[in-house]
């Protein structure tokens, strides 16, 4: 069930000296991830991302959070090297009091960490009647379009927009071909990869997820492809100019390092080094341009168009961005998050270390 699995987490960012309202929202970022089915971004990340990192000192569990550059529709925070999702809140939260205010408001972060989905921000706005949109640099792992060495991250970007009767838009992708996530599943389960997905040190394309993870930590060369992958017959340059947008909005913006060869503190055991993550955070007030009523009406209509037209042949349905997550956080939230062994078993040791007792049955994996 999700509650434990959130007390869990928030105990073990308690346990490193995390206060406790950082705490929570850390946890329920992850264990929100994990509900929407986004499994590479939930809690299989506490150990080795977050809990781990802290310990070594690459991430500061108590920082001195800054709002700098603070105007009627701007600003810019430093996040003083602490945790992501705490940070990010707050960026958003800013960012929705001046839109609030203004009709619009635009947050950038910099000194930063990985802050899980990006959808769980841009849905923050939902509420407000506003647009929400979140975007964030990441580590390097994406080649550009002709090229052959990681230089931009997976630079995800999200947008949540409100509806009537009809669930919200939610849009939450990566702008390169996949996840980093899905190359290191791959791995993990001795799995090769479409050759659209990422390259080897030469550039040229590969099937083996295992190469690129090594090779980009190594510095070697290769990475993911952009969203298109590769080339621009198929679309590659979109993917790539998509990532450069991501790159201008978050670190150029927000005064944070620009695009650079692979330096990854992502080791299993934990990492001193800081990643000086940026952010980018807007919210719009609908009612600044037209009535909410009639707003949600039409995206009603759009929704309903969409899912209702003429399905291709061997097709029986046809989905709109966000569908599928929140369909499968009221499965979840009903039966529970599945949760692998592997998984399970690293949060056990992690609880072990710290005293903290890991929920549920471990001989089935569940909770």
């Amino acid at each position: 069930a999700a509650e434990p699995l959130r007390d869990f987490c928030a105990q073990v960012f308690r346990k490193i000296g995390v206060p406790d309202e950082d705490a929570r929202c850390a946890a329920d970022v992850l264990v929100t991830a994990d509900l929407r089915g986004i499994e590479s971004h939930g809690i299989a990340r506490l150990g080795w991302l977050y809990a781990r990192r802290i310990l070594a000192g690459g991430i500061v569990p108590c920082p001195q959070v800054r709002v700098l550059n603070d105007l009627p529709v701007a600003a810019t925070i430093d996040g003083g090297g602490g945790l992501g999702p705490p940070i990010a809140r707050r960026a958003m939260q800013l960012a929705i009091a001046k839109a609030r205010q203004a009709g619009a408001g635009f947050v950038t972060v910099r000194n930063s960490n990985h802050f899980g989905i990006a959808g769980y921000y841009a849905m923050m706005a939902l509420e407000h009647d506003c647009i929400g949109l979140c975007m964030s640099g990441t580590n390097p792992w994406v080649v550009p379009t002709f090229g052959a060495d990681a230089i931009l991250g997976t630079n995800p970007m999200a947008v949540a927009i409100p509806a009537g009767a009809e669930r919200p838009f939610v849009l939450d992708m990566a702008t390169s071909a996949v996840p980093i996530g899905k190359l290191q599943a791959n791995e993990r389960l001795g799995r090769p990869i479409p050759a659209e997905w990422a390259t080897d040190e030469r550039g040229l394309p590969t099937t083996d997820p295992g190469l690129v993870l090594r090779n980009v930590r190594g510095s070697v060369g290769g990475g993911l492809l952009p969203l298109g992958g590769a080339g621009e017959e198929t679309g590659g340059h979109k993917g790539y100019g998509l990532a450069m947008w991501v790159e201008i909005f978050t670190a150029l913006l927000a005064g944070a390092p620009l695009a650079q060869p692979a330096d990854h503190p992502e080791s299993a055991g934990g990492d001193s080094r800081m990643t000086n993550v940026s952010h980018f955070f807007g919210a719009w007030r609908v009612d600044a341009f037209r009535p909410v009523d009639e707003f949600r009406a039409d995206m009603d209509t759009l929704l309903r168009r969409m899912k209702s037209s003429r399905k291709a042949d061997g097709q029986t349905r046809i989905y709109v961005a966000g569908e599928k997550e929140f369909e499968a956080m009221e499965r979840r939230r009903r039966d529970g998050i599945p949760v692998p062994k592997e998984v399970v078993a690293d949060l056990q040791q992690l609880g072990s270390e710290l005293g903290v007792k890991f929920p549920g049955d471990a001989s089935t994996g569940s909770c």
